[in-house]
């Protein structure tokens, strides 16, 4: 008889998933018992550790909301988002690097014209046009892609962290169609590093452990055509002195742009600019394949976004 000693309870708890009728899921939980046991085992976890783990788990889930997701912040700080992307994109064969999702990704599903300011309340921030295409690996252009877009403003803030988000909408956050040439473009302030949140259990916990909370300057980006693989990724600003050292481990050399300060009186679109004013460029390149794009947050599985 197995008396569920510290020796013998490892195999009865893996054993008692025998029968999940999934392979998978049954791998997955027999793998984490064997993981989490190991790490109680190497440790020698206390009762006062593990009991303040569950009321760490228990805190970071009741910050979740709608608009904010705390579950991601945890992961993307301890390094498990940027592994769980690393893992599920081994072979690019040429095509853009992925980047984590990130925490603030609530969608933006009406189209925006291409040109349009996204930050159109943002009246301290310098200005920047954002041009940009989407191909293949062999640079055909990509037409009718719907791309997302989002960044925090000038002040390191996300427009769904702000109390004005039910009032005044997006900002800084928009979705554009590619022409037929497989290009978009748009204006908006040039973004700055920020902080993570940290009035909640995991910028306690950075706070505590003498990490910094920054993130480099970078805007989101995600692309879904039909036909390839969905595309999740930021394009961060060259200089940024967060770069080696992004919370989130988010930073690839690839998706690092060299944005331009800029006088000229007109953006590249003929439109009137007030000086200075940067230019940001970047050529996303689209790999064959399918899978499902995140559902912004508050959108249930079953829902139409």
């Amino acid at each position: 008889m197995t008396q569920f000693s510290e020796t013998e309870l490892t195999e009865a708890v893996v054993k008692s998933f025998d029968n999940t009728p999934n392979p998978r899921a049954k791998f997955l939980l027999q793998e984490l018992v064997k993981s989490l046991h190991d790490y109680v085992s190497k440790t020698g976890l206390t009762f006062e550790e593990w009991d303040y783990a569950i009321d760490f788990l228990t805190r970071t889930g009741q910050k979740c909301t709608d608009t904010r997701q705390e579950f991601i912040l945890l992961s993307d700080v301890l390094g498990v988002s940027m592994l769980v992307d690393a893992v599920n994109h081994r072979d690019r064969d040429g095509a853009t690097e992925t980047t984590v999702l990130g925490p603030f990704y609530v969608g933006e599903h009406k189209v925006t014209a291409h040109g349009t300011d996204i930050s159109p309340h943002n009246l301290t921030g310098e200005k920047m046009f954002v041009q940009s295409r989407v191909t293949d690996l062999g640079g055909k252009p990509l037409a009718n892609v719907p791309v997302d877009v989002w960044h925090a403003d000038d002040d390191g803030f996300y427009d769904s962290q702000k109390p004005s988000y039910d009032e005044i909408g997006a900002s800084a956050r928009a979705r554009f169609i590619t022409d037929s040439d497989g290009r978009f473009f748009f204006r908006t302030i040039l973004p700055c590093s920020y902080p993570i949140p940290t009035d909640g259990p995991v910028g306690e916990m950075i706070v505590q452990t003498n990490r910094h909370p920054m993130r480099p300057a970078h805007v989101h980006f995600l692309v879904n055509a039909k036909g390839y693989e969905p595309l999740i990724t930021h394009v961060f600003l060259d200089g940024d002195k967060y770069l080696e050292s992004d919370v989130v481990f988010g930073v690839k050399d690839e998706l690092i742009a060299k944005v331009e300060k800029r006088t000229d009186p007109a953006m590249p679109d003929g439109g009137k600019a007030a000086a200075p004013w940067h230019l940001m460029t970047y050529e996303f390149h689209l790999k064959p394949g399918g899978g499902l794009a995140p559902k912004p947050l508050g959108v249930k599985v079953a829902e139409q976004a």
